[in-house]
């Protein structure tokens, strides 16, 4: 596969994937019309974000396309990435339904369970108030100490319109969009939690110890 940015104009990539590279990758999903299905394609080894999928219609019609990305970025690294989408907007049956296609060269996130670090059975990113808060906040923090580099520009525009209501609620402003924050809130999150795994000879898991941005 090639994700030339001619060829396939959902995609924007911004620099050479190299081997050894460990990424985390979050889908914001969109329920059709103007909305757009945003992911965020984040080097957890170098902190930045060099591949961007943005394209209207819904979940499933992205799906497809989030495969091939994640495949194509597997035989890039020789390191399986980690992928959650949120689980609004259909986000829940597709995460299931990439469970499905994985040939073994990807990981689906799962989450923790309440008040825990034990991993849920349940597959993608629950945006609920609570995490909204904490993955916005978190992200903030970030963007403004840039401690990850963006290159894409649609990304960067809807940081400019993201505002605090009148209410103190985050969002974007009037006929504007927010994928492009929240995608960057979500991988965010998966870069702080997220580690590459290992498969050794018994089959057995080991962290790489990559852990330079969980604080």
């Amino acid at each position: 596969m090639s994700l030339d940015s001619k060829k396939i104009p959902r995609f924007r990539l911004y620099r050479e994937i190299e081997r050894g590279e460990f990424f985390v990758v979050f889908g914001d999903t969109a329920q059709g019309g103007v909305d757009k299905n945003f992911t965020q394609f984040a080097s957890k080894t170098k902190l930045d974000i060099p591949l961007v999928m943005s394209m209207r219609g819904v979940a499933a019609e992205a799906t497809p396309y989030i495969h091939q990305a994640l495949e194509w970025i597997y035989d890039k690294t020789g390191v399986k990435p980690v992928f959650a989408f949120e689980t609004n907007n259909g986000g829940s049956s597709e995460m299931y339904r990439l469970m499905q296609m994985n040939n073994g060269k990807y990981e689906l996130y799962r989450g923790y369970k309440a008040n825990s670090r034990e991993r849920s059975d349940k597959l993608g990113w629950d945006t609920n108030e609570s995490s909204r808060a904490k993955m916005l906040g978190e992200w903030k923090i970030a963007f403004d100490n840039q401690q990850i580099k963006l290159y894409d520009d649609e990304t960067i525009e809807h940081h400019q319109t993201f505002i605090t209501n009148t209410r103190g609620r985050p969002e974007a402003d009037a006929n504007t969009h927010d994928d492009g924050v929240m995608s960057c809130a979500g991988v965010n999150q998966l870069l702080r939690t997220e580690n590459p795994t290992i498969e050794t000879d018994s089959s057995a898991i080991v962290d790489s110890g990559i852990s330079s941005f969980i604080y």
